[in-house]
């Protein structure tokens, strides 16, 4: 899909990445949570071309880019599928550069014609992960350390947990999309550009947990100044455009 500057409310959010200055282009180095990987690389080339900068970008689950944060690796700009505040509170985050995203709720999707699980009740959902014969989730991603709670939480974790394929960013859809298991359980973003794959819709509102995305600037940012705009470009409208069409909708 291509987003393009439209309204007064787009081109006010250009202004204001623009007025953070690009007399300098510099390399922001950034990570971002794969399942942001969608809408995040349709949006770098926009933000590239209107500032000057260049988008140093590295892809992973969660705990693989907070593992890299604690081991001091460098990087000025940070997209993680849940809070940043816990990094904020160690110190490793600037407070005031805390920018929230969006937010997806879990839910269930099949490859594209096959069977569909009936999940709309707690009782049905927690059937339809006993019946199948496996089932996907994002392993170390966000969705996925929420569905091994659930699954403890319905008591059903034994009977489950072998049935459970999963990987690195972006294999969860390769399994759906592959038809190597049943379904998924998952949040919408990482699978929402596979033609392959049928999204169904969320798990019952008494299990759901929403994922909030957010982003923040290192405290320790070697360009700051243009991570500062890379921050304010996510917020505009155009790229709230981008997030939505990619599955991520408006957090509170």
């Amino acid at each position: 899909m291509r987003i393009e500057w439209r309204g007064v409310a787009a081109v006010t959010g250009l202004i204001t990445v623009l007025a953070h200055g690009v007399a300098k282009a510099a390399d922001i180095r950034v990570l971002v949570t794969g399942a942001a990987r969608g809408a995040y690389e349709e949006l770098a080339p926009q933000f590239e071309r209107a500032t000057g900068h260049k988008l140093v970008s590295q892809f992973g689950l969660p705990p693989a880019l907070v593992a890299k944060v604690d081991a001091g690796e460098p990087f000025d700009v940070i997209i993680l599928s849940y809070d940043v505040a816990a990094l904020i509170k160690q110190g490793k985050l600037v407070p005031a550069s805390r920018t929230v995203l969006g937010q997806a709720g879990v839910g269930v999707a099949i490859r594209t014609g096959a069977p569909k699980p009936d999940f709309s009740t707690v009782e049905k959902f927690k059937r339809a992960l006993l019946d199948a014969k496996f089932i996907a989730t994002s392993g170390e991603g966000s969705s996925g350390r929420y569905v091994l709670v659930l699954l403890d939480r319905l008591g059903i974790a034994e009977q489950v947990k072998p049935k459970i394929k999963s990987g690195g960013a972006g294999r969860s859809a390769e399994l759906v999309a592959a038809g190597e298991v049943d379904f998924v359980v998952s949040a919408l973003p990482p699978l929402i550009s596979n033609p392959m794959i049928e999204w169904l819709g969320l798990i019952p509102t008494e299990l759901q947990s929403f994922i909030v995305f957010t982003a923040g600037l290192s405290s320790a940012a070697k360009e700051a100044q243009a991570g500062r705009a890379l921050l304010s470009f996510l917020k505009t409208p155009a790229a709230v455009a981008v997030f939505k069409a990619k599955g991520l909708d408006p957090a509170p």
